[in-house]
């Protein structure tokens, strides 16, 4: 079996498909471009598909350098036999090729390598034949300057046994297995650290089954251990595995019966044990790391998607006390006209005046709607600027999640060189309003606030998946090519950083983007580079109406020639809606081009210029809800999903703690994954079920039968 039918038994696509896939990837195109533009020639594979094949092309080509490593190692070590090499070259998991190279790997000093030194090995052969009369009197005979008793000629042939016994591939598969079915993360207080690790209490004398235990629980118990407040071992009854070894490799009547249970004893305590122990836990962490990766990757899609308010004038309110609100007005593209200070809160109380100021800046700059930071002093804001009687003014609360970051970031710094980051905050959170997208693609994800123990998972995996996932949004959405920063056009398909900041670069120096051919006029841009992008940008008001959608240039004259049929121009078949849907695709599929290729033209056709994304709702808080202290149990209260975790949803109610909804009280149904109730952004009515001031949490339900 080799690598392309691994991935299609695992994907369960057809081989062809796989082949496809792979030549694409191979010849340098991105999965967005594929999974959009190559749809015939991979059987419409769609993105996350291609992703997972690409993800698994990677690694099982690691693994096959890593197979043809093992075979150099064992060949030159005269030990590579037919069936070894037959089984290593069929091997595709990378614990078993372990197993199958672990007797032939080279070795740290053991105790067996010492007793091998010292000639005991044809002891241990004695001994593990088990066919010896008197294994003590045989012992006799290595006894040396290095040696100079009969029981430590028998306790070195036992270590060489011990170390065979660690090494036989089948039982530690069985080992594995008992480890997997029976074993039970412990976690204990390290002794003194009581105080230190109080928000661990839950885990100080924990037991939780290894085969079914929580990503977020065993996530938290590894922080825990991290941070020197727990110690996490695996339970398993060592009496039954011991005995376990012995059935397989002492025989009926054996004459070193002694010997034996005692190499297998100390096999599994010294060897076996903590080597499975520590294995069993890694792949514990892979797994808890998988499922917290893909919460966080989902939930940062969905906030990427988020609404967008769209090209809006806007005023923005970076909240605060005795610093008091910093103040932007945005034009439409999120440039910087105006900043001020305003003091509407404690100690200050300048609240008339700030409502004067808020008033004569909305005239000003003709703003249509406020965006108001959701942190320290966010509602009291809310409740000036709703105060205010702007008419045809939306109010928006944003969440400051991320704000901070940028405005302390080099992007901040270099798009904003005279102003402080306490200006640069008040942009972030106004431009968050107008396309989050845009602004977010700036922020480290893991800053964004929508994981689940981020920090705690494999960083190289987090940051590869999350990367990722802004790729994906970002060229679902696609981006104006004359206002998009190069912050977002790195992540357009077959750009990167080089070819964002040309692109910039290239625009101030020669004004807008007329088409998108314009796009090889740009430094080090060449035709591949184009080939992939060019479907992802978007060239409003240009010469080609077909540069402002998702029909990439290469098909073109699919859309000209149903133009043509239709007796219109390209622009009238855009206008109007009648004669697109008169379009029979059929008559345009060709040896080139088939039926999805026609049908992706179609919808595009459709939705040219418009952003995929759902329209923006307004929302209000309970406007006598504040603080954690205004709320009562029972009560009632609008509210925001902000984060989804594998156990419940957090919603924001307009105090500044969010409240959790745990996965049972999302529905009167039994729910597998929260994922199936709520989404980012989703407008909920939850019920207050408990209040705790002291650790500052809120528990909701959105049960209508609780």
């Amino acid at each position: 079996m080799d690598i392309i039918q691994v991935i299609t038994r695992e994907l369960k696509v057809e081989k062809w498909q796989v082949e496809a896939a792979v030549k694409l990837i191979d010849e340098g195109n991105t999965i967005p471009f594929i999974s959009r533009y190559r749809k015939e020639v991979t059987g419409s594979l769609n993105d996350e598909q291609l992703r997972n094949l690409d993800e698994r092309l990677t690694y099982l080509r690691s693994l096959e350098d890593k197979k043809e490593q093992v075979l150099k190692s064992i060949e030159e070590q005269g030990k590579l036999t037919p069936e070894l090499r037959r089984r290593i070259e069929g091997c595709w998991d990378s614990v078993e090729l372990e197993d199958l190279y672990l007797p032939y790997k080279p070795k740290r000093r053991t105790r067996a390598t010492v007793a091998r030194e010292r000639g005991l090995e044809p002891l241990a052969d004695l001994i593990m034949a088990q066919q010896a009369r008197d294994a003590a009197q045989q012992a006799r005979r290595y006894i040396s300057a290095e040696v100079p008793t009969p029981e430590e000629a028998l306790a070195g042939a036992c270590d060489i046994i011990a170390e065979r016994i660690s090494e036989d591939e089948q039982a530690r598969n069985g080992l594995r297995r008992t480890f997997a079915r029976e074993g039970v993360v412990h976690t204990k207080l390290v002794k003194g650290k009581e105080a230190e690790g109080a928000k661990y209490s839950d885990y100080f004398d924990a037991a939780t089954p290894l085969r079914n235990i929580s990503s977020h629980r065993f996530l938290a118990m590894r922080r825990g251990a991290d941070e020197g407040i727990l110690k996490i071992t695996v339970d398993i009854d060592a009496d039954r595995c011991i005995e376990g070894l012995c059935r397989r490799f002492i025989r009926p009547g054996s004459t070193t019966r002694t010997w034996m249970e005692a190499a297998a004893a100390d096999s599994f305590k010294r060897l076996m044990r903590p080597s499975i122990e520590t294995e069993q836990l890694a792949a514990a962490k892979e797994k808890a790391d998988d499922e917290a990766i893909r919460v966080f990757a989902e939930n940062l899609r969905q906030l990427l998607l988020s609404s967008p308010l769209g090209q809006k004038r806007v005023i923005a309110l970076d909240p605060g006390f005795r610093t008091g609100c910093k103040v932007v007005a945005l034009d439409s593209q999120g440039g910087l006209l105006h900043n001020t200070t305003v003091y509407p809160h404690p100690p200050q109380n300048h609240y008339a005046e700030a409502a004067e100021t808020l008033r004569a800046l909305a005239a000003k700059y003709k703003a249509e709607a406020f965006a108001i930071g959701d942190g320290t002093a966010g509602r009291g804001t809310e409740q000036l600027v709703r105060g205010l009687g702007l008419e045809g003014v939306e109010v928006f609360m944003v969440s400051e999640d991320g704000a901070s970051v940028y405005s302390a970031s080099a992007a901040a710094r270099e798009e904003f060189p005279d102003y402080d980051v306490t200006v640069r905050g008040a942009v972030s959170i106004g431009r968050r309003l107008i396309d989050p997208l845009s602004e977010l693609v700036k922020i480290d994800p893991k800053s964004i606030g929508v994981g689940q123990y981020q920090h705690s998972v494999d960083q190289s995996k987090l940051k590869a998946r999350l990367a990722t996932v802004v790729e994906s949004c970002v060229n679902r959405v696609g981006v104006n090519i004359n206002t998009a920063s190069k912050h977002i056009l790195t992540y357009i398909s077959g750009l990167g950083p080089a070819l964002a900041e040309n692109i910039v670069a290239y625009r101030a120096a020669n004004g807008d983007f007329k088409s998108r051919k314009a796009l090889l006029k740009v430094p080090r841009l060449g035709a591949k580079a184009f080939e992939q992008a060019a479907g992802f940008v978007r060239v409003v008001g240009g010469t080609n109406p077909l540069d402002n959608s998702a029909v990439h240039p290469e098909s073109y004259h699919i859309a000209e020639r149903m133009a043509a049929d239709a007796g219109v121009s390209v622009e009238q078949l855009l206008a109007d809606k009648a004669l697109r849907k008169a379009v029979r695709p059929e008559r345009y599929v060709s040896g080139e081009v088939g039926l999805p290729t026609v049908t992706d033209i179609l919808e595009a056709l459709d939705k040219q210029g418009l952003d995929p994304r759902e329209q923006l709702q307004v929302f209000s808080f309970d406007p006598n809800v504040h603080t954690i202290d205004d709320l009562r149990a029972g009560m009632l209260l609008p509210g925001i999903v902000t984060n989804i975790t594998a156990f419940g949803a957090f919603v924001d109610i307009g105090v500044k703690q969010d409240g959790l909804v745990h996965i049972s009280q999302l529905a009167d149904r039994y729910v597998a994954s929260p994922a199936d109730v709520v989404h980012l952004g989703q407008h909920v009515e939850v019920k207050v079920t408990g209040i705790d001031t002291v650790r500052n949490r809120i528990s909701l339900t959105m049960r209508r039968n609780s």
